[in-house]
């Protein structure tokens, strides 16, 4: 049974086509065994849940997506990048608290 999330899941086939459909991107780069990953999730599926329309939370599996962590060089999980229209505008490293990516996503905005 798959639960249904807001968020979307991001493999390297489709990462530069979200990039141009999703002015405003978060991507979590995470990993199914890493705990801080877990722990940030249900916070990031409240974003993707509160600001659909508005924000778009993707999620990359670094096991299943290497290259794709590669290309970003991503060295820790969970690694927020903030994306905006395209461009890499923000990173976040580690399980941060709600507020924090409230601040980060308002400077997107900006």
């Amino acid at each position: 049974m798959t639960t249904k999330t807001a968020t979307i899941e991001l493999t390297e086939a489709g990462f530069d086509e979200a990039l141009v459909a999703h002015p405003r991107l978060v991507v979590d780069f995470w990993a199914p065994w890493c705990g801080p990953c877990r722990a940030v999730a249900p916070v990031l599926e409240a974003v993707a849940l509160e600001q659909a329309g508005q924000v778009v939370v993707g999620k990359v599996n670094v096991d299943e997506q290497p290259a794709l962590a590669a290309r970003f060089s991503i060295r820790s999980i969970p690694t927020l990048l903030f994306f905006k229209n395209g461009v890499p505008v923000d990173t976040v490293i580690g399980a941060v608290p709600r507020p924090e990516i409230d601040k980060r996503l308002a400077a997107l905005d900006d």
